[in-house]
């Protein structure tokens, strides 16, 4: 059961399968099924290693350093020392095949806890282990535990047959659910069980439905969803026997479990559209070269070698440290009080949080508080609200004054509170002598509690009786269930038919969504009128009606309807069909109600505030037109004054065209289109409607179902190529989350589906502004920044080579190995440039305050091709001008070759080690201790590189060494910082304005 209108339409459940069914026996063998042991690992020890290296290897740089690496296995193409090719390699390959290590321990840790659960089986003396379990089993199930199987319940511990079952680790729903055990079988001794013949579908994904039969001798009942126990819920109350029906991975749960999508974040694919720039620049380099020097001898060797010495442009350590550096992000943002209980489960995008232009949102839940009130009801003539409602209690008590015209609202009153305090799936659950309600839909107990305020309990409630407690006479009235139409997406209407014994009448009601309820009620001239002034006050309508059945009408009913209930293809259809042919017409309508769902905390200032980053903001809801647009407008969804243009209950294709028409001449509207119009707009003009949609400052799509809010955020993300985030909180939210760039899911009273769903989970919409203007934007740009810095560090040492290469007559000569390939490349470097993720060029406040900063970023300038040129520029100066001067100083022949090294080498660390300095806009401890730190590794390995500064290591002490470092580091770092600082007083960047001020 979900909620009682088409406020938010759920996800519509896949067809039942069409395959062969399974006919199982308790006690006896039952065919060849899977295993039921769970198996969530990723690897076993003999993949481990192949899939590591195929996952690493598919990406171009990985690849290409390999090459890189195994070509020095040939003597004609080696360079130096291996180690100083392997190395760098090995390291990145070790990073993450230890990290996925680690993941898969734990997964298989978490495995074998569950399948070593032991159950106890009937007609068996020890416990059974989950895994062990067959089809056919008698699984008996305590409370609080998990069920290890998909099951029938045959029997519970309640006499009624009742059982309440929790599911949040199956459906992310936190509401209890209510399992009744088949009334075949409820009573039997467990020793007869096995005269039982169960009849199932085969093995289906759809966990809400489930069709099946059972028969005990000439007796056959119908199966559904309410006598399932599905794999990994959990039992609520009582104790339970069960009959496995599927096992293993023909499990709902193990079927449900499918691998996420692999989102790949935009900087991603910017840096890998560099990295092919970069090897292009390689190759050409090594072409120049070997060009320049005439294409002399074995040339072909040549270019390769060179293609060897200048592999470190293209930066091995890329992809690490940007992991790296994903990791820093998630932990910051999960660790942020400001936003507690964040999480974060794709950690491979917190960059693209920076880069958001398109906001797609759910209304109920995710900017209302899905925290429902009755504010108000209407019967006909007359409505009440606030203090009024203590009228409403007088007449259902009977103490209000008896005029005429007053007993004939106060019958109509008591009516419409009867039938809301009968139609429903609410059950009164009590515990520890407290009492509280459980229900799928927040709606429901809204109503519920209101027909209690009014004095008219719902004492108790199983699955064939409903009793009510009166409170002013204290009396009790009590209600026997025949029939119970559950709440479905599809029929958005739920209904019940009971037996009054004391007066001996039938009665159905019916409840639902106004847009349903109205072809089935009695014709009357105020339900459309009445509907729509709730919906402009912001509330969430539901129409009641009833039917009075004599008892042949219900016995015709009832035999219609049990045929229907024991077909195994289209059950649902069929019994729909009977229902709607013989209960659903001419119902007396009773009432309407309007239900209040508040905003959410700060929603308001939120939306201004996305609103100013530059982000365009949808609206996608299931709810009615004028609700939609009284939200939007008092959420300030819409601006001030803005107008909204309205297109709803669209079904020509030429109005369709000149809406859009109208639409592209007022590119300054907002717009308000219901499903219908929706739906039209995608099947006839989807190309031209999303062309012009985009440009309008705000959207609100209401009657809108699952798939078409999916539908719409593919369309945009295809259509304009920018980032779209989708928000929302309940299971119909769950395909638009997951079809986005990025997801966030919130943690809602329905459950975690679309939190569990989705790439972030926050508890409140207002979070958002957070995650994305704070945490997004500095993710982005910390990440742009290092990946140039670490592109920058690769360049500037092979330029350094080239200028060494072309002034040895373009000999392919290694100008740096071994260690100091390495070292370079990790302990010289390493942590400076990776700290900066810690960088920030505002605080927390002046990022809220200016959310215009944020809007710069959609641009991508923080990592353009613009940025990388410039880069590029740096790189060639500085490596150029490095090795240059240590040439002019020290000179470079054999002689002198290792102080030569000695002087470049360290004018380069030295100048990587400043770069940093100079590009940290707010310094901190960390950043502070890692310069240091790292300025007394490379002291500290100074004994160690003799090898490459010369055996005695006595010119690096010398005064001729110091002056010539710093010659040559001061040439390269002083044309640059001039540059920059010239730069950022002309032209200053707008986060130097918002500081100043």
């Amino acid at each position: 059961m979900s909620k009682i209108d088409d406020n938010d339409d759920h996800e519509s459940e896949e067809p039942e399968p069409t395959g062969p069914s399974r006919v199982v026996v308790p006690f006896a063998k039952n065919g060849k099924y899977p295993s039921n042991a769970i198996s969530n690992a990723k690897y076993n020890p003999i993949t481990f290693i192949p899939i590591i290296l195929y996952e690493q290897f598919k990406f171009f740089i990985n690849l290409y350093f390999l090459i890189v690496a195994l070509s020095q296995i040939v003597p004609s193409l080696r360079i130096g020392y291996l180690s100083s090719y392997i190395l760098p390699l090995a390291f990145v390959l070790f990073v993450t095949m230890s990290k996925e290590a680690l993941d898969d321990i734990a997964r298989r840790r978490r495995d074998a806890e569950a399948n070593k659960e032991g159950y106890e089986v009937v007609g068996k003396v020890d416990f059974v282990r989950s895994r062990d379990l067959k089809v056919g089993d008698l699984v008996f199930i305590k409370k609080d535990q998990r069920v290890p199987a998909d099951m029938i319940l045959l029997k519970s511990s309640e006499a009624n047959g009742e059982t309440f079952i929790r599911t949040d680790q199956l459906d992310g729903e936190t509401d209890w659910k209510l399992r009744i055990a088949c009334p075949l079988t409820q009573s039997l001794p467990n020793e007869t069980l096995s005269s039982v013949q169960i009849t199932a579908t085969a093995p289906s994904k759809s966990i809400h439905s489930f069709l099946g039969r059972i028969s005990l001798d000439s007796a056959n009942l119908p199966l559904s969803i309410d006598n399932t126990l599905w794999a990994n819920t959990v039992l609520a109350s009582g104790h339970a026997i069960g009959c496995v029906i599927y096992t293993g991975k023909e499990t709902r749960q193990a079927m449900n479990t499918s691998k996420a999508r692999a989102k790949v974040g935009l900087l991603e694919l910017e840096i890998n559209s560099l990295s092919k720039i970069l090897c292009i620049c390689v190759f050409l380099l090594s072409l120049l070269l070997v060009g320049l020097s005439g294409f002399r001898g074995q040339w072909y060797i040549s270019i390769f070698r060179f293609l060897v010495l200048f592999s470190s442009i293209i930066p091995v350590s890329l992809r690490v440290n940007l992991d790296l550096g994903k990791s820093v992000y998630a932990y910051l943002i999960e660790h942020d009080k400001a936003i507690p209980e964040t999480i974060v489960r794709t950690s491979t995008i917190p960059e693209d949080l920076g880069r958001i232009e398109y906001l797609l949102t759910d209304k109920t839940g995710t900017l209302t508080q899905n925290d429902m009130e009755l504010k108000k009801i209407h019967v006909g003539t007359v409505s009440y609200a606030g203090e009024a409602m203590d009228e409403v209690a007088a007449y259902v008590s009977g103490s209000a004054q008896s005029t005429r015209s007053r007993r004939d609202i106060g019958v109509r009153v008591r009516d419409l509170v009867f039938a809301l305090a009968v139609c429903h799936n609410v059950t009164p659950v009590y515990e520890d002598g407290e009492s509280s309600y459980q229900a799928a839909s927040p709606d429901e107990i809204a109503i519920v509690k209101w027909t209690e305020s009014v004095g008219l309990m719902l004492a108790k409630r199983d699955r064939t009786s409903i009793v009510l407690s009166y409170a002013a006479s204290k009396a009790e009235q009590s209600l026997e269930i025949l029939q119970i139409f559950p709440f479905s997406s599809e029929t958005k209407r739920m209904g019940i038919v009971v037996r009054d014994s004391e007066r001996d009448e039938i009665w159905f009601f019916l409840k639902g969504a106004d847009s349903i309820m109205a072809r089935i009620v009695q014709k009357n001239d105020w339900l459309e009128e009445e509907t729509g002034n709730m919906a402009r006050e912001g509330l969430r309508t539901l129409v009641i009606g009833r039917k009075k059945l004599t008892t042949e009408a219900y016995n015709i009913f009832l035999e219609k309807y049990t045929a229907a209930s024991l077909v195994l293809k289209d059950r649902d259809s069929a019994m729909l069909r009977v229902v709607a042919e013989y209960l659903e017409k001419d119902l007396e309508l009773l009432g309407l109600t309007g239900v209040e769902d508040k905003l959410q905390e700060n929603v308001k200032p939120s939306l201004e505030l996305l609103r100013n980053a530059g982000i365009k903001i949808w609206m996608l809801t299931g709810d009615k037109v004028e609700t939609a647009r009284c939200v939007a407008v008092s959420a300030k969804l819409v601006p001030r004054g803005q107008y909204i243009h309205t297109v709803a209950g669209m079904t020509r294709n030429e109005i369709a065209y000149d809406q859009l028409e109208y639409l592209r001449s007022k590119g300054d509207c907002c717009l308000l289109i219901d499903g219908e119009s929706l739906a039209l707009f995608l099947d006839v003009y989807k190309k031209e409607f999303i062309e012009v949609a985009v440009t309008l400052p705000a959207v609100i799509a209401c009657r809108c179902s699952p798939t078409q809010k999916a539908e719409i955020a593919k369309l945009i993300k295809t259509w304009t190529k920018k980032r779209v985030c989708c928000i929302g909180d309940g299971g119909n939210d769950v395909s638009m989350i997951q079809a986005a760039d990025v997801g966030v899911g919130i943690v809602g009273k329905e459950g975690r589906q679309a939190s569990l769903a989705a790439d972030f989970s926050i508890l409140q919409f207002c979070y958002l502004t957070k995650l994305l203007v704070w945490h997004g934007r500095n993710s982005y740009k910390q990440s742009a920044k290092l990946a140039q810095f670490i592109i920058h560090r690769g360049l500037i040492i092979s330029i350094a080579q080239a200028v060494y290469s072309i002034s040895s007559s373009f000999e392919p000569l290694a100008l740096y190995q071994g260690l100091l390939l390495v070292g370079y490349a990790t302990i010289y470097t390493m942590m400076p440039v990776f700290s900066m993720v810690l960088d920030r060029d505002v605080d927390e406040d002046l990022a809220e305050m200016y959310p215009e900063l944020y809007k710069e970023l959609t641009e991508g300038r923080s990592l353009s091709y613009l940025t990388f040129f410039i880069w590029v520029l740096i790189s060639v100066y500085q490596g150029s001008i490095i090795q240059a001067i240590a040439q002019i100083l020290v000179g470079f022949d054999m002689s002198v070759f290792k102080m030569m090294v000695s002087v470049s080498f360290t004018a380069l660390f030295l100048n990587e080690l400043l770069m940093v300095a100079m590009e940290i806009i707010t310094w901190n401890k960390i950043m502070f201790a890692t310069e240091i730190v790292t300025i007394g590794a490379y002291i500290a390995s100074i004994p160690f590189l003799g090898d490459y500064f010369g055996a005695d290591l006595h010119y690096i002490i010398t005064g001729p060494f110091f002056w010539k470092t710093a010659v040559a580091t001061a040439a390269a770092l002083v044309p640059i910082f001039l540059v920059k600082v010239i730069t950022r007083r002309v032209r200053p960047p707008t986060y130097a304005k918002v500081r100043q001020r």
